[in-house]
């Protein structure tokens, strides 16, 4: 009866939010992001500790739609326009090269042979951007050049990644072809021209008239069930053409971000409450994920040289294409420091390459503790260090000012 009662869907549920309160909480102890603290208090109930809760399938399902969720409210504070610039994606481009390299030879350099070497150089090019977003919100940030660019670069990025990844498994493999390749970028870039022009040009316009219907003026709520579909669905099909389905989510919120309700009740404040309960147990599940126990000695060393050269490469190769283009060093360094989560996208990655045979256990075990490390870091080091410089810069010249 008691094993019944603690598998049940409900007991884990309320679990997974009572956790994510006492991660709130001792955030606000340590003076950190809510991110981090939901991170940690993960990692005291996953299996790297307590063990009291597991990365099973309920979990994995509800952390997927919380980072679905997540992305569409941040798309929905975006204009069309703050994405599609040139400049971002050189930004990407060299903060995907730069990555991969440094991953590649970090590999070799611990031994590993060509194939497990090629994957992690991989895995090494991927960006989160949904805890670099989620913090600079926090901080009332988001609309912030180096924000800007940050969510451009990383969109960008995530092409790239997946077109790495092809390129990857068939080096790898063997069955390499420019034709293939061709292939795989043509359907991604497809996905994000078409998919911005219908949201932007089809959709939002057929929100607005939904919302001037009859059955919207008698039920407020139809119009917000209508664009959570379209937010799902949107990432249904990126995942269909294996892009992150968080891409997806967020081009639909850029699509209707501009769509004003007269009848409705406005679907931004109805997805900011589901984004509030599913994106917490998103950032939870990346802590119970993570298990130090597979930890070795030589793993150890692997996974410390893998997370500075996965921070510095990420930092070094989108902060000089940012500082070339005439951002500030400040604003250069934040883009380099927010693209450096590599998050559950690097995760998802690594397990890809677990499961094809093309890397070991040790490999996975660095990749996903290499994820995490660096997914809490970067919340540490924008508000602790970053932006608070800014601050104190900034009242010292009031200060000066008004002497």
């Amino acid at each position: 009866m008691a094993e019944a009662l603690t598998s049940s869907i409900e007991f884990q549920m309320s679990l997974l939010l009572f956790v994510a309160l006492a991660g709130y909480l001792l955030a606000s102890r340590i003076n950190q992001s809510a991110v981090i603290g939901e991170i940690l208090v993960g990692l005291l109930i996953g299996p790297s500790l307590l063990g009291l809760i597991t990365y099973t399938d309920f979990v994995r399902s509800v952390a997927h739609l919380g980072a679905v969720i997540l992305l569409f409210v941040i798309g929905l504070e975006f204009k069309l326009k703050d994405i599609f610039n040139f400049k971002y994606s050189v930004i990407a481009l060299i903060g995907v090269i730069v990555p991969w390299i440094g991953g590649f030879y970090t590999a070799k350099l611990f031994g590993y042979e060509f194939g497990s070497a090629v994957f992690v150089g991989t895995a090494l090019t991927a960006t989160s951007i949904a805890i670099t977003a989620n913090v600079l919100r926090e901080m009332g940030k988001l609309q912030t050049d180096a924000a800007k660019a940050i969510i451009g670069a990383a969109v960008i990025d995530d092409v790239l990644s997946l077109l790495a990844l092809s390129m990857s498994e068939q080096i790898v493999s063997g069955t390499f072809s420019i034709a293939s390749i061709g292939f795989v970028l043509l359907n991604a870039f497809a996905f994000l021209i078409i998919g911005a022009y219908v949201g932007t040009k089809i959709l939002s316009k057929l929100v607005a008239k939904v919302d001037e219907t009859d059955i919207a003026k008698k039920f407020p709520e139809f119009v917000f069930i209508f664009a959570m579909m379209i937010a799902f669905f949107y990432a249904m099909v990126a995942e269909l053409i294996h892009l992150s389905a968080i891409v997806g989510s967020f081009i639909a919120g850029v699509s209707l971000g501009s769509v004003v309700l007269r009848h409705s009740k406005d679907y931004k404040e109805g997805a900011e409450y589901l984004h509030i309960i599913f994106a917490s147990v998103f950032f939870v599940s990346l802590g119970i994920l993570a298990d130090f126990h597979a930890l070795t000695a030589n793993v150890a060393w692997f996974l410390i040289a893998l997370t500075v050269v996965a921070v510095l490469t990420k930092v070094i190769g989108c902060y000089i294409p940012a500082k070339l283009q005439g951002m500030s060093q400040q604003d250069s360094l934040v883009v380099g420091f927010g693209m450096s989560p590599r998050g559950e996208v690097a995760m998802i990655i690594a397990l890809i390459g677990l499961n094809a045979g093309l890397i070991g256990q040790d490999i996975y075990v660095s990749l996903v503790l290499m994820s995490l490390l660096t997914t809490v870091l970067t919340p540490i080091v924008l508000r602790n260090w970053l932006y608070k410089r800014s601050f104190v810069d900034f009242f010292k010249r009031k200060r000066i000012t008004l002497q």
